[in-house]
């Protein structure tokens, strides 16, 4: 963790340099002992230099003190709580003696639940992909999708599909998928059927059945959609159709 770290001996200069190498925007503070006693973030250190300290002053005159951190057997509970608060991005977790053990950035915990892993304040979390949670929501010219669960075996997704729009006509051969209409009224295609669809409806779509969905209305769908296989990537989409012209 010495990446995000520095002695509050260092200089404003040198905390600006970390900064600018570990991309974090934050720096945790240690004192002569290796004890946690304050944080600093890009922004204080603004705030500073623009109040009049120089760069080749010490960063402790920054760093601040009161500061929000977990302990090594905080809770979920307690994580869900802090970081609803307002500006707090990352907490350092801190044992008995205030040495850092380990921090958790907002990011990093949003990523934890996405891939359904378990909680435990001790993991590595510099091993999440951040991609997961910075492609959670894509956009697509029927309307968009975001990723809930992400799992090797399965997957969740809310859909949202614009008035007058419609997904292609697909099949897949690697997943079967579940949809269960939230909002809004429209059709399904289900291999060789045309069903009604409205909120409530449940449909399962087989491995390697047509399939589509098409909101002939003047509102959104919203559908929640499991996917159950071993592959769940784009190229397992074979298209027979589409509206927008995509292969």
């Amino acid at each position: 963790m010495s990446e995000v770290t520095i002695k509050c001996v260092s200089s404003i200069r040198d905390a600006l340099t970390k900064l600018e190498l570990n991309r974090k925007k934050f720096l945790v503070c240690l004192d002569g002992l290796n004890r946690v006693s304050g944080v600093v973030t890009d922004g204080d250190i603004r705030r500073s230099l623009l109040s009049g300290l120089t760069l080749s002053e010490k960063i402790d005159k920054v760093c601040n003190d009161t500061f929000r951190y977990l302990n090594t057997n905080s809770s979920f509970d307690k994580v869900c709580e802090l970081f609803r608060l307002d500006g707090v991005d990352f907490l350092p977790i801190i044992n008995k003696d205030k040495r850092l053990v380990n921090i958790l950035t907002k990011k990093q915990f949003h990523v934890m639940l996405l891939q359904g892993a378990q909680f435990d304040l001790n993991y590595d979390f510099t091993k999440f992909d951040y991609i997961s949670l910075e492609h959670e929501i894509y956009n697509r010219p029927w309307g968009f999708y975001k990723s809930t669960v992400l799992l090797p075996y399965s997957q969740a997704k809310i859909l949202t599909i614009f008035p007058h729009s419609e997904l292609s006509l697909q099949k897949h051969k690697k997943r079967e998928e579940h949809w269960v209409i939230v909002k809004g009224e429209g059709k399904v295609v289900l291999g060789e059927s045309l069903l009604d669809v409205y909120p409530g409806r449940y449909i399962y779509i087989p491995k390697g059945c047509k399939h589509q969905i098409i909101n002939d209305s003047d509102k959104n769908i919203i559908l929640s959609e499991v996917q159950l296989g071993d592959y769940f990537g784009e190229d397992d989409i074979v298209r027979y159709s589409d509206k927008y012209g995509r292969n």
